[in-house]
């Protein structure tokens, strides 16, 4: 493996939004011995107006983007200089890949994979988990991590976590666990949101496991608490 390159996009709209773009694209580089290198960005032009619940998030304008590459340029663009053997990286890594498949290249979630190997984190957005890992002290330039919300500086935020993440399993096992199942904690959702799942009971845990439309890991770990009963 040559480099990992973490990816963070800003947007037009949400996955459930009919119409959405990228319009800021960042990344940051993990050389081969995990040195963090420069962070890139640059804003894309989406081709329609940015809505103002978007604008709020990563306060981008209509007037910024005016002159900036197309998408198809800008995800060119962020192809340069992938070699055989790199990996893509994300925080929440199906929200990049919904706009950007990544030219048959591997993916890590640095979200999934912390859910994985971060058990005892009080939440897992990757600003939850900067100060909760006291990353800030890695950093040879806190301004590189400013503003939140922002294509470039996500990166070089995720980009030190990922340099955790690697510190507990290796790139193969990262890539592996970017798809497999979470085993969860806390329940987030309905009536019996703030209990542990392993308090949860069994008819409940039955009904989530074999009736609910809730998703993969909800599932994969009802069936794990049942199985222990």
């Amino acid at each position: 493996m040559q480099k990992i390159r973490v990816v963070d996009f800003e947007t037009t709209g949400f996955l459930e939004d009919q119409v959405r773009a990228i319009c800021e694209i960042g990344y940051t580089d993990l050389t081969a011995d995990w040195q963090i290198g420069v962070t890139t960005s640059f804003l894309v032009n989406p081709g329609h107006p940015i809505p103002p619940q978007t604008q709020a998030i990563h306060h981008i304008s209509d007037a910024d983007v005016a002159g900036a590459v197309t998408p198809d340029v800008a995800l060119r663009t962020l192809m340069l200089g992938m070699e055989p053997g790199d990996v893509f990286a994300a925080h929440n890594s199906k929200f990049e890949q919904a706009f950007f498949a990544g030219g048959g290249v591997p993916w890590i979630c640095t979200m999934q994979c912390a859910k994985h190997l971060f058990h005892d984190a009080p939440g897992y957005s990757n600003q939850t988990l900067r100060y909760w890992l006291g990353i800030d002290k890695d950093f040879d330039d806190a301004g590189r991590a400013m503003p939140p919300h922002r294509a470039g500086p996500d990166t070089f935020v995720t980009a030190h976590l990922l340099s955790r993440l690697l510190m507990l399993a290796n790139v193969e096992e990262l890539i592996r666990l970017t798809t497999a199942p979470v085993v969860l904690r806390d329940v987030t959702f309905g009536k019996h949101r703030g209990m542990k799942w392993k308090d949860l009971p069994w008819d409940y845990l039955n009904w989530v496991a074999t009736k609910s439309d809730l998703g993969a890991d909800e599932k994969h770990t009802a069936r794990h608490y049942l199985g222990g009963r």
